[in-house]
């Protein structure tokens, strides 16, 4: 029991940190824009493919920072010449420009690299065994992960809260005029910030894409789960997206370890006629069955008890 449960931990540890590097982007452009970018997933599928391209000709450590820079350069020509052109039309109209921009992308992706997996694997610098607990070895790829994951964190509270970028790109969200007769070119930083925040995304991909599987469809695959992260932590808080991602990342790892039923704990229903064995279909649900759905009973929990999600400043 000691070791499932210590063993989980870790595995929840780090499954928390893979969707934290995933989400931390989202909330970045919320938190300083106020767009909650449907598209989010789909950079972070480009910047997984951008990684793996770049990887194949000059290496991982390259594509580490290649990629992100190429996905910011798009999600900057995005803002300037389609989000900023609808901004002015209200929420509505950016949900709707950034969820046709997801099938776009997706499209380009299956015309330059098919709908089959790619063979974009963990780089050799990193792939051996960092530490082995109990019988369980994990790889240096993992830790790499965990710990970039949490220095992006530190560095993003730090630039938010304690520098005078942080400052200004929070007051040209509530006072864009203020700020603009301050001297700063508002557009230029929302453009800045996009730019900032789907690089984010990129990073996650190109880190993220050795470890899962890197294909065509990995954006709806995973784009619902970063909502769910962002909306429990509270839209717009990065420190919320930080501890929502590892209470996720916590919940479904120890539902699939501790794979039991309402039948093992409480022993078999005895009931013979049709309702009765609808019930013990019910009755005889492991946790491990329910866990892809726990994230989401998560959320909806959240939203009736406290709509404004764990560390949340919004109502929503």
């Amino acid at each position: 029991m000691l070791e499932i449960v210590f063993v989980s931990t870790i595995n929840g540890v780090l499954f928390g940190m893979l969707l934290f590097l995933m989400a931390s982007g989202l909330t970045v452009i919320f938190s300083m824009m106020g767009v909650l970018n449907l598209a989010h997933a789909s950079f972070y599928m480009l910047g997984a493919f951008f990684g793996f391209e770049i990887s194949r000709h000059i290496g991982f450590w390259p594509a580490l920072i290649l990629a992100p820079i190429l996905v910011a350069l798009i999600g900057m020509v995005v803002e300037r010449f389609g989000l900023r052109r609808v901004h002015r039309y209200g929420h509505v109209a950016e949900l709707l420009f950034t969820f046709g921009l997801t099938f776009v992308i997706q499209q380009v992706v299956e015309m330059v690299w098919g709908r089959l997996p790619v063979n974009y694997v963990v780089p050799p610098s990193l792939n051996f065994s960092a530490f082995t607990i109990f019988s369980t070895t994990y790889p240096a790829f993992k830790v790499f992960e965990l710990l970039t994951a949490v220095a992006i964190f530190v560095v993003l509270l730090l630039i938010i809260r304690r520098t005078r970028i942080g400052l200004i790109v929070q007051a040209a969200l509530t006072h864009p005029d203020m700020v603009g007769m301050l001297g700063h070119n508002v557009d230029r930083i929302f453009m800045l910030v996009f730019g900032v925040g789907v690089a984010l995304a990129a990073v996650a991909g190109v880190i993220a894409g050795p470890a899962l599987v890197t294909q065509s469809n990995m954006a709806g695959l995973l784009g619902p789960i970063l909502f769910v992260v962002v909306v429990v932590g509270g839209l717009g808080s990065l420190s919320g997206a930080f501890a929502a991602s590892l209470l996720i990342g916590l919940v479904q790892t120890f539902a699939v370890a501790f794979d039991i039923s309402l039948a093992d704990l409480f022993g078999p229903l005895d009931l013979d006629n049709a309702l009765g064995d609808y019930l013990n279909d019910i009755w005889n649900v492991t946790i491990a069955q329910v866990a892809p759905i726990l994230p989401y009973l998560l959320l909806v929990l959240v939203l009736i008890v406290r709509p404004r999600g764990l560390m949340g400043m919004r109502d929503t």
